[in-house]
């Protein structure tokens, strides 16, 4: 019989849902999770009452399949690294079985991992386990495939105002991290480079998060010339990124930044940064003129598309594959070249396949929409097929037995 005190006892930390934890490649990194003695009021009650009685009636060692009901790829470090932590923690021990290591891909129903343990001490933990992996795999599944797509661009993670908390920005650092990795792989992509945040640089092999100037600094400078002027003198020694769309004078501005500062343009120091709103088109493009653009620079492409979404991401407001295009032939024309294009808005796999289709001359995306559209499918589950060795599992989930 296994007393109910041992597995609920604390474990020498305070309450608080921010713990300093040491990660595997050395450097400190805040661990957005529960305390391990808060594990009880994060967990769905019908796990603790089974853990109660179990603790009443004898303990079983038992093994979990876990798995997705969508292909996806295999982003559980996380997840591990929890579980070895509380199996330390408890005095236990969890067998892992990795069936695909970090980074390969997962067939819908086939299970990620098994793990075998007591099921007093693993009962418990199913709920905030699934938190970990699930969505972790499918954002993962979701920068792969944009960087896939565009394997010359440099990606820069931008999702951390778009999660849910703390803990959510984690996983997604991560999950881009490793779908970025393999993509590197695969294709010998470019991939995520950096990040927005210093907390989650280190996924990226950076020691500091990467950034330049929001819209907000541009009204505050009053134009684009003055903002580009006053973060230059304040980061002389950082590479210039200028937003070009506040004042809808994404052409204008970008051209006479560069007049302003010949010499880093000569360096390959300065970027352009388009985020033009989906309300408007750039300076000097409407639907034809949008039209015209891609006719001269992909004509395959905007005879190819396939739905109003695509046709949209190739001729439509906002950042469009035509005002790309536009923006590079502009800058070229006035001996440009070297100016570099960056852009963000919205830019999720499917409009990276797009602009890979279209060609568009991308040097850098800014992005955070590799986070899971549809959260259903981000719905890890987790079922027990053995108990004391015994192959059992409820009717209908025969196929996560091993075998």
């Amino acid at each position: 019989m296994v007393s109910p005190s041992r597995g609920n006892r604390p474990c020498g930390r305070s309450p608080t849902l921010r713990n300093l934890v040491r990660d595997k490649a050395g450097p400190e990194r805040v661990a957005m999770q529960p305390d391990l003695s808060e594990i009880p009021a994060w967990t769905d009650h019908y796990f603790l009452r089974t853990r109660e009685a179990v603790g009443r009636f004898g303990d079983k060692t038992v093994t979990y399949a876990v798995f997705m009901r969508r292909p996806v790829i295999s982003a559980p470090r996380l997840a591990v690294d929890w579980l070895n932590e509380v199996a330390a923690a408890r005095g236990t021990e969890f067998k892992i079985e990795l069936n695909y290591p970090e980074g390969k891909w997962v067939g819908a129903g086939e299970p990620i991992l098994y793990i075998t343990g007591s099921l007093y001490h693993l009962v418990d933990l199913e709920t905030i386990l699934l938190q970990k992996l699930g969505p972790a795999c499918v954002a993962a599944f979701n920068a792969y495939t944009m960087c896939a797509d565009l394997p010359k661009v440099a990606f820069l993670a931008m999702d951390a105002r778009h999660c849910a908390g703390l803990e959510m920005a984690e996983i997604m650092a991560y999950a881009a991290s490793v779908g970025s990795a393999r993509a590197k792989r695969k294709v010998d992509a470019r991939g995520f480079t950096a990040n927005a945040t210093a907390a989650t640089a280190h996924y990226f092999g950076q020691t500091g998060a990467k950034g330049t100037m929001p819209h907000a600094f541009i009204g505050y400078a009053g134009s684009t010339l003055r903002a580009a002027e006053m973060f230059h003198e304040a980061f002389p020694d950082d590479d210039l990124t200028v937003l070009v769309d506040f004042f809808g004078r994404e052409v204008t501005d970008s051209l006479e930044v560069c007049r302003r500062f010949p010499e880093l343009v000569a360096q390959g120091r300065v970027s352009m940064r388009l985020d033009t709103p989906g309300s408007r088109f750039i300076e000097g493009l409407d639907p034809s003129a949008s039209y015209a653009v891609l006719e001269h620079h992909a004509p395959r492409a905007i005879r190819g598309y396939r739905n109003e979404a695509e046709l949209r991401y190739l001729v439509g407001a906002g950042v469009s594959a035509a005002a790309i295009h536009h923006l590079r032939e502009v800058l070229d024309k006035n001996g440009y070249a070297k100016v570099k294009i960056v852009v963000s808005s919205g830019f999720d796999p499917a409009k990276c396949k797009v602009m890979a289709e279209a060609g568009a001359p991308i040097d850098v995306i800014g992005t955070g929409s590799y986070l899971p559209q549809r959260w259903t499918e981000t719905y890890a589950t987790a079922d027990i097929i053995e108990y004391d060795g015994k192959s059992l599992v409820k009717a209908g989930r025969e196929f996560l037995l091993r075998k």
